[in-house]
């Protein structure tokens, strides 16, 4: 693959991400309150605190870390796993009528499949996880990756060096680290596969 065909696959996708990932859960998250929704209201609540892994992935990145690269791969596995995991939400929603219901349908699939695709397209770059931080800047396929983020660093913290952004996104990803550990070990055990409280 081009190097030009590449940085414009990497930048279609994470354009992609913002409208999916960011800003169509804000819109639904603001019409499912209004509507009171509660299924709705929780299932975007859990994939806020899932999709919080891809803000971390952007920190990991923006300092240049590899460890960016799974953690980005993991991220895109725990997005899809998230929408669908939860046997009282889906039927709730399966049983809801309305425009709501079927719009948060619409949109968990797109989340799916881009989530996948990501996944799957991230795979041949795994390696970059494995590279020095100056080695991963200085390959050109690795780089891409890196572009995006460090435009917004640009945006919302120029003034703030790249490393202690990435310094964050460590502490990110360990606070994740608990949070998640203490799901799979404690909450999962007790609740299984049901999100809303009797």
């Amino acid at each position: 693959m081009s190097q030009e065909l590449l940085t414009t696959l990497v930048w279609m996708y994470y354009r992609v991400a913002v409208v999916f990932y960011v800003l169509v859960p804000l819109g639904l998250l603001v019409w499912a309150w209004a509507q009171r929704a509660r299924a709705i209201l929780t299932l975007l609540s859990i994939y806020w605190q899932v999709s919080s892994l891809l803000m971390i992935t952007v920190y990991l990145l923006i300092g240049a870390l590899p460890i960016g690269f799974p953690v980005s791969l993991l991220a895109q596995v725990l997005l899809p796993t998230c929408l669908w995991f939860w046997v009282d939400i889906n039927e709730e929603i399966a049983e809801r009528p309305g425009l709501l219901a079927r719009v948060t349908s619409i949109w968990r699939w797109i989340v799916t499949w881009a989530a996948s695709l990501g996944a799957v397209a991230m795979l041949p770059f795994l390696r970059c996880g494995f590279l020095s931080s100056t080695a991963l800047v200085a390959d050109a396929q690795c780089r891409v990756w890196l572009e995006a983020p460090w435009g917004y660093r640009e945006l919302f913290h120029r003034n703030v060096p790249a490393t202690d952004l990435g310094f964050w996104g460590v502490v990110g990803l360990a606070v994740y680290g608990l949070a998640l550990a203490y799901f799979l070990l404690v909450r999962l055990a007790k609740q299984g596969r049901t999100a809303l409280s009797p």
